[in-house]
């Protein structure tokens, strides 16, 4: 079937109009006409009208993906505005529609759907990685607010993942990896384990395409003994069922997909031949105590390995699955996995929370939040709860990755509550997991009613109780058991808050020790104190202060800067500026200087340095000091200390000459120094942001001390001051980073 005819143009590729779309088409100029079809129609049009002379890499018009989507949707059991979210998914970033116009034609549920699943495309991020991370903390926002976010994703991903062969190579491998590391884990996390299962056997064939050859020829070699097998181990099976009276509603063998087999392989080091249980048995029964009967019935008929039983019915899984998976021994002496559930549970189980597309309306046209007793969820709040502490872009993918990742661990309060943790969590990531102050108040643990050290790895059943001191608190080496994202992050947030309350009662003492107890409370909250603030580039006399207990900035600036400042409020002027010229300063003109080719405007043909001292960058106030020997002007940060006394007759007005045209760049030696939770690879981490930011580092050295924090000093190569600035600053937003300054006598930040 082609589009209707309202809807070609002579020029166009026609395509093939699914069934289910054109009996849309067709009701809605019947009688059977309704509010849903219509949505979906109008939806429809309006897509095919945006997306006309746009074609796909394969040559096909560009409508066919959205319709392909909106199928995958509709065939999930979505509803009119999911569906309509799949025709429209990609007119936002293809197109020049606004979000507006999409809420004005189709309303604000479209909207939020369209909204997030829409790149960031049009968007400038310094780096592919900050453009993912950021890409991913939208649509898991747009997630809390309607879950039906992701599942448009999915669909999204899917279809383009069984498209993937018209596109280079390596984008195959960077789109089938993402595809491996977080959307198959989603689908994972929301049960739909037929997109799971594809999304993963997909992105199998692209990032190991010869084991995926390798696996689909074997498979096909021994596919008639192994359904031959699976056939006498149902008929067995059946047969004893209903001599016990329970009706089964299927019965069948199950091929595990090829990466399940294939990561199976790798997980256990072992060839093909020696993995068994490459296809399972399906039992589906009509109740839950139907499923405990056939599960004796199955035991008695074959011989159960001991250790591979797991009740997910008791227990079900984050994402609701349910269902019971016991091992045996079967035809052959050759294992044999078999789960059984009832109907109910076997839908959830194909379609997770498409099975049911829950939604409570609060009365307008948006959807509730999500809230404590959405059970299915409890990983998405978790996402939310530490995505916002993680700014940096390569900590928020990597803690994404292991987050999704499937086999949670379920443990017990002493009151019986279940605790869903991931695998190899601790007692200190139950505490966490319970409450913040928990964590951070955690003298010990007993485990099954037994003291226990606080790294032993939990397991299923565990009974965790946690013992509690006012004047316990966080460990530095805690980060190297804790697995989980927010035990991490809160016992970071305590040793950067520990550490900064430390320096400022550090800096405190020295400002008593200089300026009297008396009083000095009144004088940090005072205007000369917050014109000092200013002046030393901080946001707050906190933040000050912490500079100051770190050495970021020395007591004698601090003390000589507020007694300047006092001293002009009180003679009723304004504050000084950080060098005042005196008359005998000779005067030039530096605009005189505007074609000037030299990097410093206003010592042209004049022999200079960089001053050791401070170690000025582009972008920051200078002033050239003659120097008494014969090494010419010395370039100087206006503020230092080493030029306050300098007589104003040797001070020189210079600028930075914003106009230079040497077509090699000139770069500034400038050394830092970095405060960092010491582990593992905490070096190579801050290496790879400097390399991204393409800044050469000159000298790196590291000092450590146990149960202290690391002390790293990097020689660096900077252009400017803007990029030295935003190297500092991606450094700060690691998560392990206590502290960034720049070394020099001048101190404070650039």
């Amino acid at each position: 079937m082609n589009p209707p005819s309202s809807l070609r143009e002579p020029q166009q590729i026609e395509f093939e109009i699914p069934e289910w779309l054109n009996q849309c088409l067709l009701d809605r100029s019947s009688d059977r006409h309704n509010e849903d079809n219509n949505l979906i129609c109008l939806a429809f049009e309006f897509a095919y009208e945006l997306h006309q002379k746009q074609y796909r890499k394969s040559g096909e018009p560009y409508i066919a993906h959205p319709v392909a989507v909106a199928g995958l949707l509709r065939d999930l059991g979505g509803d009119n505005i999911t569906i309509a979210a799949g025709f429209l998914h990609d007119v936002v970033e293809d197109t020049d529609v606004t979000l507006e116009e999409i809420e004005e034609r189709f309303g604000d549920r479209v909207r939020l759907l369209v909204e997030g699943v829409t790149k960031l495309s049009k968007f400038n991020f310094s780096s592919k990685t900050e453009l993912q991370a950021e890409n991913f903390r939208r649509m898991f926002l747009a997630m809390a607010k309607d879950i039906r976010v992701i599942v448009v994703k999915l669909a999204d991903r899917l279809h383009n993942m069984r498209t993937l062969e018209h596109l280079k190579p390596e984008k195959q491998k960077r789109i089938a990896r993402e595809t491996r590391d977080i959307f198959a884990p989603l689908a994972n996390r929301l049960g739909i384990w037929h997109f799971k299962w594809e999304l993963e056997d997909l992105a199998f064939k692209y990032l190991e395409p010869e084991e995926y050859k390798k696996i689909t020829n074997l498979l096909s070699e021994r596919r008639s003994d192994r359904e031959a097998r699976l056939a006498k181990v149902a008929e067995i099976l059946r047969d004893r069922l209903a001599k016990i009276g329970v009706n089964v509603v299927e019965l069948k063998g199950r091929p595990k997909h090829l990466y399940g087999i294939y990561h199976k392989m790798q997980r256990q080091q072992k060839e093909f031949n020696e993995i068994f249980d490459i296809a399972g048995v399906r039992i589906i029964v009509d109740k839950n105590e139907d499923c405990y009967r056939a599960l004796a019935v199955v035991h008695d008929a074959f011989k159960p390995i001991p250790g591979r039983f797991k009740d997910y019915i008791g227990l079900p899984k984050a994402n609701l699955y349910q269902s019971l998976h016991t091992t045996v021994v079967g035809l052959q002496g050759r294992p044999l996995e078999v789960q059984i559930r009832t109907q109910e549970m076997h839908q959830i189980a194909e379609y997770g929370i498409a099975a049911h597309w829950k939604y409570k309306e609060t009365g307008g046209s948006t959807f509730t939040k999500l809230t404590p007793e959405d059970e299915k969820f409890t990983w998405l709040r978790q996402l939310l709860d530490w995505q916002n502490d993680l700014k940096d872009a390569q900590e928020y993918i990597d803690s994404l990755k292991d987050n999704l990742f499937e086999d949670d661990v379920y443990v017990f309060t002493p009151k019986g509550d279940v605790i869903v943790l991931a695998p190899r969590a601790t007692a200190v990531d139950f505490a966490y997991r319970i409450h913040t102050e928990v964590g951070n108040h955690m003298k010990g643990a007993r485990i099954n009613g037994r003291w226990s050290v606080l790294d032993r790895q939990l397991q299923n059943g565990d009974i965790v109780e946690i013992i509690t001191s006012k004047n316990s608190h966080p460990s530095l080496d805690w980060l190297n058991f804790v697995v989980t994202p927010s035990a991490r992050n809160r016992i970071r947030q305590w040793l950067k808050r520990s550490h900064r309350e430390q320096n400022i009662a550090r800096a405190k003492e020295l400002l008593e020790k200089e300026l009297g107890k008396s009083g000095l409370e009144a004088q940090l909250k005072s205007e000369p104190m917050q014109n000092v603030v200013a002046r030393c580039n901080y946001q707050t006399t906190e933040d000050l202060l912490a500079g100051l207990g770190y050495g970021e900035i020395t007591l004698n600036q601090v003390v000589n800067r507020l007694r300047e400042a006092v001293k002009a409020q009180q003679v009723e002027k304004e504050s000084e500026p950080e060098i005042e010229l005196t008359p005998q300063t000779p005067v030039r003109d530096l605009n005189a200087h505007k074609n000037s080719k030299s990097p410093i405007i206003g010592i042209e043909g004049m022999l200079y340095y960089i001053a050791g001292c401070c170690n000025p960058l582009p972008g920051e106030a200078i002033i050239g000091v003659v120097t008494r020997n014969a090494r010419g002007i010395a370039i100087h940060r206006q503020g230092c200390p080493n030029i306050e006394k300098v007589l104003g007759d040797r001070l020189i007005p210079v600028s930075w000459n914003s106009k230079d045209t040497n077509t090699r760049p000139h770069t500034y030696a400038v050394d830092i120094e970095i405060e960092a939770i010491d582990r593992v690879g905490m070096l190579r981490d801050i290496l790879a942001r400097l390399s991204d930011e393409n800044i050469n580092v000159l000298n790196a050295g590291v000092k450590t001390s146990f149960g202290k924090p690391a002390l790293i000093s990097l020689s660096l190569e900077v252009q400017d001051c803007q990029q030295l600035q935003c190297s500092i600053k991606k450094i700060r937003n690691m998560s392990d980073i206590l502290n960034v300054r720049r070394l020099s006598e001048l101190g404070g930040n650039c």
